[in-house]
């Protein structure tokens, strides 16, 4: 980098450019960049690297198991589910 008189600068190593940014956010963005920060390290956990690289099962289906999922679109579709509030009541979440 070079500086308004022409002599060299350093540049800013890049955790302190990271720091200087945030500075620089407008307030409405800083839970925007939180977020993102957040998901970048949590993409550096290796349970989650392993589940997000793990293969697609390759066992069919079974009949059963078809019928079951048939059942509860079913079910879904004409509105006869449990709300997710009452199933974590029940289950003291």
């Amino acid at each position: 980098m070079t500086a308004p008189n022409g002599s060299a600068t350093m540049a800013p190593l890049p955790k302190q450019r990271l720091h200087q940014l945030i500075d620089e956010l407008p307030d409405d963005e800083i839970q925007a960049a939180q977020r993102y920060l957040e998901f970048l390290a949590a993409c550096q956990d290796p349970l989650l690297e392993a589940l997000n690289s793990a293969p697609d099962d390759d066992e069919p289906i079974t009949s059963e198991e078809h019928r079951a999922v048939q059942e509860a679109e079913r079910a879904a579709a004409a509105g006869d589910v449990v709300p997710d509030s009452h199933v974590r009541a029940k289950l003291g979440l």
